[in-house]
């Protein structure tokens, strides 16, 4: 079961916030991770999330509009509250809007709106600007998670958290929410690399949320939520490795330190 974050969420979470975007079915949303930019320490302006919140897959385009809202409803208000919040409360981080995004060739080839075989290969990142001034995203949120390339068998992992705002039924989008567990094997095909999975009851909406573990002593992103089933009792995020590595060190290299 799902369980709610601490508030404020940015002194527990600061690196989590939720994504919003524009799809052709209207607007949506997903969840993601401020993780650091390896060739910019201490100025990232990257975050991860999923392929499916950036881009529909084979039978579809890029998603427009897409913005990053750190540490959202930073007191997990409820909808009636918030709507008297003021903006501090709303986005304490600000609106960080995506002026690049880059997804895999896999997703963009194989993923479907149930995953499909692109669910294997189902991660993103953003590059995003602030609305005002020069300090980077690192900078103002004051915490950003290293991405673990290792790609670790699920059986050699230890334990996952996995952190999001899940916002179908019965959740509605407003609060963060984490899942702790030990993650099992999952294998969508045999020609395809396998996933982590997790039990978990969040729904969608906790897409692209980043999967944490603690490597060598300090918490990097080792994973994102993908996909899970229709009665929402687990969660599958794909493997990062080599092909997840150079879209990373692509972006960091192409647009990172803008």
């Amino acid at each position: 079961t799902a369980q709610a974050e601490r508030t404020p969420y940015h002194e527990n979470a600061a690196p989590v916030g939720k994504v919003f975007f524009d799809s052709p079915e209207g607007p949506a949303v997903c969840s993601g991770t401020v993780v650091k930019d390896v060739n910019h320490p201490g100025r990232s302006n990257l975050v991860w999330t999923a392929g499916h919140c950036v881009h529909a897959g084979g039978n579809g385009g890029w998603y427009r509009n897409i913005v990053f809202v750190p540490a959202y409803n930073d007191h997990g208000r409820s909808e009636a509250e918030l709507s008297r919040a003021g903006a501090s409360e709303i986005a304490p981080y600000g609106n960080w809007w995506a002026d690049w995004a880059s997804t895999s060739n896999g997703w963009i080839q194989g993923g479907s709106e149930s995953g499909g075989d692109g669910a294997a290969y189902d991660y993103a990142v953003l590059h995003v600007q602030p609305e005002q001034g020069s300090k980077s995203l690192e900078e103002t949120v004051g915490a950003a998670l290293d991405v673990d390339f290792s790609d670790p068998a699920a059986a050699e992992a230890g334990t996952m958290g996995a952190w999001g705002y899940p916002a179908a039924p019965p959740y509605n989008g407003l609060r963060m929410f984490k899942c702790l567990d030990t993650p099992g094997r999952f294998s969508l095909a045999p020609n395809l690399p396998d996933m982590y999975r997790i039990g978990c009851t969040m729904t969608g909406g906790s897409s692209g949320g980043g999967w944490f573990r603690v490597a060598n002593g300090e918490t990097v992103l080792v994973s994102n939520t993908s996909i899970g089933p229709l009665d929402h009792t687990w969660l599958a995020g794909p493997r990062l490795g080599a092909d997840a590595e150079a879209l990373y060190q692509n972006m960091s290299r192409t647009y990172g330190g803008r």
